[in-house]
């Protein structure tokens, strides 16, 4: 699989509201003006910054045009997880996803937050009439029958989450084998795939709302692996240790596979020395799980849900839309825990 070989039902075309803009220039990056970006000769200077940064990004897409990505021996179940808010769980679980279902892997996004973010950046239904996650986890519906397809990407999938997981915490708690509901329901769906002749899912993302309860147990109970976006600020430092202790508790009592594979550095500002100390201190004391990808402050990522649009086919050419591919890449590239 190469990334960029499969492209989306939308031909990656950005969806705009058309405010009179030139659609000429429908694919330039919305970061970067259109004449920042004409074609260098010998009389183009790159010692300004913008143009430093033109010239940069476009060695990064040079190197990972065409790239193949190795479709994992087994299907690689992660959950996006911090239970502080606002560090890009969400942000982080679509456009990964996204970009490894642009290469042609299939990939499956579970939603699992009340708020239904990713369901909504994803383009699909979430509405409280809508059969989702939540009948999967308390009333025993099958996740084949809750599945739906992204309608911008192809081989993308998504079970979403409506307003009814909310009261589900509660629910769960009386219900026989509470811990392992979802886990149940993605063996289960796993096998009907391969027993329907559909081909075998590579990545499966669970994205978690902002807390330890049991919507994120029975997240870290179906994974076999941890991945942890930290945003580049203090703050974020402070609760992963509790995560970490956390995953510890189900690794002992609840699911002995889980590994913390993956940490991804998110909202990065490279204006700003604390950014950069942020980032030093996660790479020195998880130099195997960080990713050298790191995903910058973006106003594109953060307008594309609002087009219920990932960055990938909202703006593909701008730099948040880069950051992801390599992410993904880098990823899929990874041996698998």
């Amino acid at each position: 699989m190469t990334l960029g070989s499969a492209r989306s039902n939308a031909s990656y075309q950005p969806k705009m509201v058309d405010h009179g803009q030139n659609k000429s220039n429908a694919l330039v990056s919305r970061e970067t003006s259109a004449s920042a970006i004409s074609p260098m000769d010998n009389d183009f200077d790159d010692s300004s910054p913008i143009a430093s940064q033109l010239v940069s990004e476009t060695k990064r897409r040079e190197r990972l045009l065409g790239r193949r990505l190795p479709r994992p021996g087994r299907t690689r179940i992660l959950t996006v997880a911090n239970q502080k808010g606002g560090v890009g769980k969400t942000t982080t679980t679509v456009n990964v996803a996204a970009a490894l279902a642009s290469a042609g892997l299939q990939v499956m996004v579970i939603d699992i937050d009340p708020q239904g973010n990713a369901s909504t950046a994803l383009g699909v239904p979430h509405h409280a009439e809508i059969d989702s996650i939540y009948d999967v986890l308390i009333n025993d519906f099958a996740l084949a029958d809750v599945v739906a397809q992204c309608p911008d990407i192809d081989n993308l999938y998504c079970a979403p989450a409506t307003i009814h997981l909310a009261g589900a915490e509660i629910e769960l708690v009386s219900l026989v084998a509470r811990e392992q509901r979802l886990r149940r329901a993605i063996d289960e769906y796993v096998r009907f795939r391969e027993n329907n002749g559909q081909e075998r899912l590579d990545f499966i993302f669970i994205d978690c709302p902002p807390s330890l309860g049991l919507l994120t147990v029975n997240a870290f109970c179906a994974a076999n692996e941890v991945m942890i976006p930290i945003q580049c600020e203090y703050y974020a430092l402070e609760g992963l240790s509790q995560l970490l202790k956390n995953i510890g508790m189900i690794q002992k009592h609840l699911n002995s596979d889980l590994v913390m594979s993956t940490i991804l550095l998110t909202m990065y500002d490279g204006r700003t020395n604390l950014a950069a100390h942020v980032a030093a201190d996660v790479r020195e004391h998880f130099p195997e799980q960080v990713l050298q990808a790191m995903i910058p402050r973006s106003v594109r990522i953060s307008e594309a849900p609002s087009y219920q649009q990932t960055v990938m086919t909202y703006d593909p050419s701008s730099t948040g839309a880069l950051s992801y591919l390599e992410a993904a890449a880098e990823l899929a590239e990874r041996s698998v825990p």
